[in-house]
């Protein structure tokens, strides 16, 4: 993984969970994460490791985990790896404030868009706009 030392562009580890049906969450987890906007970069290193280097100004971390809980990810709840997530939380909520982005970050609904749109579900519907008001 490549190193910037802008102190906009972060580099984290997500653990996940061991004890998870998906044994190589990490790499279906990069798969969903690669190509998001703000993420720069994702490298599974193991079965339950993902290496994740993004940029705040546009995506934060605990919107990253948000977007993998949301789609049935586990991440590791251990003390160490929470307390760890809090502190990078604060770090970055803090680091964004004192670059005037705090409040609502306009990814947080693209994320989500981008996911929603890629999953395969029976919540769309094909017809032309001008029929959709008919039966």
């Amino acid at each position: 993984m490549q190193r910037d030392h802008s102190p906009q562009i972060k580099h984290r580890e997500l653990r996940f969970c061991r004890l998870h049906p998906d044994a190589t969450q990490a790499h279906s987890a990069s798969l969903m994460l690669d190509g998001m906007d703000g993420v720069h970069e994702v490298n599974p290193a193991e079965p339950h490791l993902l290496f994740v280097r993004y940029d705040i100004t546009i995506i934060t971390l605990g919107l990253i985990e948000e977007v993998l809980v949301e789609f049935g990810y586990h991440l590791d709840n251990s003390l160490m790896h929470k307390l760890k997530r809090a502190l990078y939380a604060y770090t970055e909520e803090t680091q964004r404030a004192n670059l005037g982005l705090e409040g609502e970050n306009t990814a947080d609904r693209k994320v989500f868009i981008q996911n929603y749109l890629r999953r395969r579900h029976g919540c769309r519907d094909e017809r032309p706009e001008h029929w959709r008001g008919y039966l």
